[in-house]
Order: structure tokens, then C-alpha cells, then sequence
């Protein structure tokens, strides 16, 4: 554990067990939804790699034409 982390602990130590608890509830739903954005994004990166190499073949072969916001 890092001493930062440690020290935040200890601190939160000396609330109420009523404090503690909901502070403890918070950082459980942090930690599991960080663990699913996490599981997300290692899933999406073979769906997202296709089309990128198909982006970067077509700007490398010059099938690609620069876009004009004004003329949008």
C-alpha cells in the first residue's frame, strides 16, 4: 500500500462507523465500475483495430480527401 493510500486510511478511521461504511460503499461502486470500463475497453479494442487499419490503409493509398468544415 502506498503511503498516500495509508495515510487517507487512517484517516478515515476516525469517522463515524456510519461515515466509514458509506465511504466504503462509494469506493466499492468506483472500483467495480472502473473494473467494467476496464473489461469494455480491452473487448472493444479487436472491434475498433479493423477499422482503424482500414482508415490508415485508405490515407495511405490516397483514398482519403481533407474535409472542409465551412462547406459542411
Amino acid at each position: 500500500m502506498t503511503h498516500s493510500l495509508d495515510a487517507v486510511i487512517a484517516r478515515l478511521a476516525t469517522l463515524p462507523a456510519e461515515e466509514q461504511d458509506r465511504i466504503a460503499g462509494w469506493l466499492e461502486a468506483e472500483l467495480v465500475s472502473e473494473e467494467g470500463w476496464a473489461r469494455r475497453f480491452a473487448i472493444s479494442q479487436d472491434a475498433l483495430s479493423a477499422p482503424a487499419d482500414e482508415a490508415l490503409a485508405d490515407e495511405v493509398s490516397g483514398r482519403t480527401a481533407e474535409i472542409d468544415p465551412d462547406r459542411m
